[in-house]
């Protein structure tokens, strides 16, 4: 009786999504009660006489708690995935494992970044959320659109991109701390280190403390995530202000409601399949959608990602090799952007596309999302690329989208988030790799806290060698 009775739960106040949400609220006040150019009189020194000067005052002055928030996250992204990598690789022995785990990952990755690509089309094509705007392309300025897209360079081909999955050197992989690259570096090391049998242990034993290390450093900095959304939202809402929303409402609606459909149909039919509910899901990974929602970067979350799903039942090594791969290769709710807001500007501009045009968009999209990093605004420069490649829809209507980006990249990152957990646990499911039992106790809340791999604040995970397995 006692193995099934679900854990006692905790107050709501010791969750970090509580905090993050009164993060965003408080955030979202200061928006709207310090919007930019708000102009106060403070003094100008505490010597001498009361003298008063002007100066601005705003909401953006807190965006460096966000972006410090998020570069702390990137700069122990690239050796948490070389730790876990490797170790997870040296761990599976078999190559021919490998291969066949990888091989398995990008055909789930190729066909559901499609069936996103398609569903983003279908909706843009039936709702025609830019239909009646009638924008005069002349008419938009790009200074702010040049400002977002100075110093990215121009779009290359497929070619080219799978070039740039190989670093020009190990450190500078590092230094970058660009996603695949170091996947790259991480599983050619791996690969050699298993060829060396039991000789390697000494290296993975220290490749292991290494990492639980890191994910020391993962959970004394995600107690700021509180801090980070309060400044991200606070920025965003004192810059564009609530009524940017407006004119273009029915784009974030429909990104927001196409984004949900396909987390709950899409991915609950899939979850459901292998006796899985989405909605349980969603709520373990609560926290992390949180923080996602207010810094609008599926990145911030990676560290705990590798976490949670192992503590859910996948297998280290397989979520080591699937997690990081997805990062770059399965962004679902990046799909869904690139389609839809590429229709939204034709329509907007009265660009008339035939049915062949259309379909190039599709194909294009479906190249150029590949490799798209899941940092702030990387969507929005690689729907500009994809548009400046094309020459059929004027890259100039980016400006009309630019306001309301950050909204629209919290939707398609909360859905990248989501893809990318269930297309690790559903690859393990394939490889009997999924301890299904144990998932099922996490999701239900009956697993014992003494059995969990998480400590109470759900804050970080100790990395082991082996998941135990339950009985």
């Amino acid at each position: 009786m006692g193995d099934t009775a679900p854990m006692q739960r905790k107050r709501f106040y010791h969750h970090l999504y509580f905090w993050v949400l009164i993060g965003t609220l408080i955030g979202i006040a200061t928006g709207i009660l310090l919007p930019e150019k708000t102009l106060q009189k403070v003094p100008a020194s505490f010597i001498g006489p009361p003298k008063m000067e002007t100066r601005e005052f705003s909401g953006v002055v807190f965006k460096p708690l966000s972006d410090g928030f998020i570069k702390l996250i990137r700069m122990v992204i690239a050796p948490i995935i070389f730790t876990t990598v490797v170790v997870g690789m040296a761990g599976m022995g078999n190559l021919k494992r490998i291969g066949r785990i990888g091989a398995k990952a990008f055909i789930y990755f190729e066909i559901m970044t499609t069936l996103a690509l398609v569903i983003g089309w279908l909706v843009a094509k039936t709702v025609r959320p830019g239909e009646g705007m009638n924008v005069a392309v002349a008419s938009l300025s790009i200074t702010d659109l040049q400002s977002k897209l100075s110093g990215v360079q121009e779009h290359h081909g497929f070619v080219d991109m799978l070039l740039n999955i190989i670093p020009d050197t190990i450190v500078g992989a590092f230094a970058r701390g660009d996603i695949l690259p170091v996947l790259f570096i991480s599983v050619l090391f791996g690969m050699a280190m298993s060829a060396l049998g039991e000789s390697n242990r000494p290296v993975i034993l220290a490749l292991e403390q290494v990492a639980r290390a890191l994910m020391g450093m993962i959970a004394m900095i995600i107690k700021l995530a509180p801090l980070a959304v309060f400044g991200a939202m606070s920025f965003t809402i004192s810059k564009f202000g609530l009524k940017s929303l407006v004119p273009l409402g029915k784009m974030m609606a429909c990104i927001y409601l196409t984004c949900l459909s396909f987390v709950l149909i899409c991915l609950g039919a899939l979850l459901r399949y292998n006796n899985l509910n989405v909605l349980k899901l969603l709520k373990y990974f609560r926290d992390e959608l949180f923080i996602v929602f207010g810094t609008a970067s599926s990145e911030s979350v990676l560290p705990r990602m590798f976490a949670k799903l192992e503590n859910l039942g996948c297998s280290k090594p397989l979520v080591g090799l699937v997690l990081p791969a997805g990062y770059s290769f399965n962004l679902d709710g990046t799909a869904v952007y690139l389609t839809m807001g590429a229709l939204f500007i034709a329509q907007a501009t009265n660009t008339h596309l035939t049915l062949g045009q259309e379909f190039a968009v599709l194909i294009v999209c479906l190249l150029t999302s590949k490799g798209a990093a899941t940092v702030v605004g990387s969507a929005f420069i690689t729907l500009a690329a994809t548009l400046s490649s094309m020459k059929t829809i004027p890259v100039e209507g980016m400006v009309l989208i630019l306001g309301v980006d950050w909204f629209m990249a919290q939707a398609r990152s909360m859905t990248n988030l989501i893809g990318n957990a269930t297309a690790t646990i559903v690859i393990a499911r394939w490889e009997d790799e999924l301890d299904l039992k144990r998932a099922k106790d996490v999701l239900n809340d009956r697993l014992p806290e003494s059995e969990s791999k998480l400590p109470p604040d759900l804050a970080t995970a100790r990395i082991e060698s082996e998941l135990p397995v339950s009985k």
